[in-house]
């Protein structure tokens, strides 16, 4: 337990040096609001199309992990769909509800892989990544388009079509896999270029995270947010758990895909359903809360998770 927390200790320090720089206007609020957009469209996509050109691909063991992590994924979406209907929740609030349970930070499950399982996981995060953010946008956009409209479909899938052709994280990964598909081990520049910003993304992106952690937002209902605990931090893990050991996936990829599952939702959750209609200061809420306690959540649920697996952690 100790060995997990010192690993993950830095990844939640810089997220609240982050905050702290933020709330003192170090160096300055404009910052922080475009550093979000440096990271988003400069620094991590170089990172996800390195190492995606580059990693080794197996069909057999991917498709295993795509099912692990595609079954808790579908677990807690599920929750959240049957929570926010028998809970009578009005559509905004079910809408955050939705991205509480179903989305999940990708920068800090890259971080926590890299930290635990060194390259490695870093390379099965990444791949993770890439299964994870077209159906993560297409299922939970598209639920919460037809939540706020009633149920009313028309024009959804040209919307959900324009946000991901437009994604740079998922273009990204696209790109990598059609390099490694296409066996090119090394592209001059372009590569080391990569690297190089790939290096800058992590540190910067998890500060990030901390500069849009709203404290003064956890005035939210508690309802709502107890029920977003309950799918992100557990039902969701959970789901993945049981999939993993359903099939036997080896201890490395069940472990790293179980860090996708415990950790909290996506700090853009908030930007969404503050453009899309949702409830906005719930959403908030969801998110501040979840990050603070997935410090202690995650190392829990991956020391339990090795311990089922019977490997040290």
């Amino acid at each position: 337990m100790i060995d997990i927390l010192l690993a993950v200790a830095p990844i939640f320090l810089l997220i609240v040096l982050g905050h702290l720089l933020r709330r003192g206007n170090i160096p300055s609020l404009e910052f922080w609001n475009l550093n979000d957009r440096l990271v988003y469209w400069v620094l991590f996509p170089p990172l996800l199309f390195f190492k995606m050109a580059t990693m080794e691909l197996s069909g057999q063991a991917f498709g295993q992990l795509a099912g692990v992590v595609y079954s808790g994924f579908a677990a807690a979406l599920i929750f959240a769909i049957v929570a926010g209907w028998l809970l009578k929740f009005d559509r905004p609030l079910h809408t955050s509800l939705l991205q509480g349970c179903a989305r999940h930070n990708t920068f800090i499950a890259l971080a926590v892989a890299e930290a635990l399982f060194g390259d490695q996981g870093l390379i099965t995060a990444t791949f993770l990544t890439a299964l994870l953010i077209p159906v993560t946008n297409l299922s939970v956009v598209t639920l919460m388009i037809v939540t706020l409209r009633g149920g009313e479909p028309k024009g959804v899938m040209r919307v959900i079509a324009k946000e991901l052709i437009r994604n740079p994280i998922l273009l990204a990964v696209f790109f990598g896999w059609l390099v490694n598909l296409a066996g090119i081990e090394d592209i001059p520049v372009v590569f080391d270029v990569c690297q190089i910003l790939g290096a800058a993304a992590l540190p910067i992106v998890l500060l990030c995270v901390g500069a849009n952690i709203r404290i003064r937002a956890m005035a939210a209902s508690t309802l709502p947010l107890v029920m977003s605990l309950t799918g992100k931090l557990l039902v969701f893990p959970a789901g993945i758990a049981l999939a993993a050991l359903l099939v036997g996936l080896d201890p490395v990829s069940t472990l790293v895909a179980m860090v996708f599952g415990s950790v909290p939702t996506a700090a853009g959750a908030y930007s969404l359903a503050k453009q899309m209609g949702g409830d906005a200061p719930v959403m908030a809420s969801i998110v501040t809360v979840q990050t603070a306690l997935s410090f202690i959540t995650m190392p829990l649920t991956l020391l339990l998770m090795s311990r089922l697996l019977g490997v040290p952690l």
